[in-house]
């Protein structure tokens, strides 16, 4: 039974967010970031706080952070602006805010703090901590938004990415249907280019899969053309954004062709059966902006694509992957691996791990054995 104590943090935002980003009033107005805070010893701070982040989940009930705890770190389980709604995300205020909560523990007084990014996480991370180590970006794709080389970004000391892919825009890209050729009218399809017509699989012909995967870019690159150019048209009329709607997001053929990219999981989905998760509204991706799309969607426009940005990144990371995961699959892990320049890196695969470890304790206690393991590995990787 865990003895560590939660706290809950208000961890104050470094910029005032707008209107156009975030519905809520009273969330603009208190320009807080919640955070919990699972405690080793509940009478004093650890020496190290394990920050649990992504763009958009909410991550103050994160299922690693008692164990964490327990394993003699601070966990703390963090918010974005974006909490629970990521229609209007740019990633480049994600990274604001990461750093709002890195100072916050600086403040309190901790000697380390290791970003754990998890999913979706993994790329935040990437493209946080490239930034706080070589500060590049000066605004969002979409022209405004921060300027990250004025951001003064604290470092982590260590990264770790778990149950991660390379970034949202290529996560889109490859659960992207192809066979819509018409964004308004996702039901007339392109049947050469189906994974749901049966003529065409699983399994599915090599030759196919690779027109299959050029047809997805295409896709991706045709919205990022559209929202480009009604970018210029909203400039011209005042209006500061505009949303829409992405059809057929839960198409990539991994989902039920387990020869692909195998592992161990199950057919499937994160959100349920394939054929109704292309269609489903809590699906990834499926309600955005023209600003949020060049931001974290687009393949060509999105900072967030975590193997461009780890060559830069000169902290330790550690890639930590599910064998059983039906969306973060053993290509990406090793994707993200390889695309570290220098030599304090690790792969480490959870065997029989599923995206979320949920009701799977023995991986979940292996995945902390091996991040306590890289965390006391590395006592004297500390930036102050």
């Amino acid at each position: 039974m865990s003895r560590t104590r939660t706290d809950l943090l208000a961890v104050p935002m470094a910029d005032a967010p707008s209107a156009n980003e975030i519905y809520s009033g009273v969330a603009r107005i208190s320009g807080t970031l919640w955070c919990t805070r699972h405690r080793a010893r509940p009478d004093r701070l650890a020496a190290t706080a394990v920050v649990a982040m992504h763009p958009s989940s909410n991550f103050m009930g994160h299922y690693a952070l008692a164990a964490i705890a327990d394993a003699g770190y601070d966990a703390v389980g963090m918010t974005t602006r974006y909490l629970g709604n990521d229609s209007a995300l740019l990633l480049e205020n994600c990274v604001v805010d990461v750093g709002s909560v890195i100072r916050y523990l600086r403040a309190e007084g901790y000697d380390q703090v290791v970003l754990f990014g998890n999913s979706g996480g993994g790329a935040l991370a990437a493209l946080y901590q490239n930034q706080a180590e070589r500060p590049s970006i000066t605004s969002s794709p979409c022209g405004g938004g921060p300027d990250l080389t004025r951001a003064d970004l604290p470092p982590a000391d260590l990264l770790v990415l778990a149950m991660a892919h390379p970034g949202r825009s290529q996560l889109l890209t490859e659960t992207m249907d192809p066979s819509i050729a018409d964004e308004t009218a996702p039901f007339e399809r392109d049947p050469g280019l189906d994974m749901y017509d049966a003529a065409n699989g699983p399994p599915y012909d090599a030759g196919w899969l690779r027109a299959y995967r050029t047809a997805q870019r295409a896709r991706n690159d045709a919205i990022t053309a559209w929202a480009e150019e009604t970018l210029i048209q909203l400039t011209g009329r005042g209006i500061a954004d505009l949303p829409f709607v992405v059809h057929g997001v839960g198409a990539d053929p991994r989902y039920v062709d387990l020869s692909l990219d195998p592992n161990d999981r199950e057919p499937g989905t994160l959100w349920g059966e394939p054929w109704n998760a292309n269609f489903q509204p809590a699906t990834l991706g499926h309600f955005t902006t023209v600003r949020a799309w060049l931001s974290q969607w687009s393949r060509t426009r999105s900072n967030g694509h975590a193997p461009d940005l780890l060559p830069g990144v000169t902290a330790p990371v550690h890639v930590i992957y599910g064998t059983a995961d039906q969306s973060c699959f053993p290509s990406h892990a090793r994707e993200l691996y390889d695309s570290i320049s220098h030599d304090d890196r690790a792969l480490t695969a959870i065997g029989g791990g599923r995206h979320y470890l949920h009701g799977q304790p023995e991986q979940l206690a292996t995945m902390i054995d091996s991040l306590s393991t890289w965390i006391d590995a590395h006592p004297d990787h500390v930036r102050g």
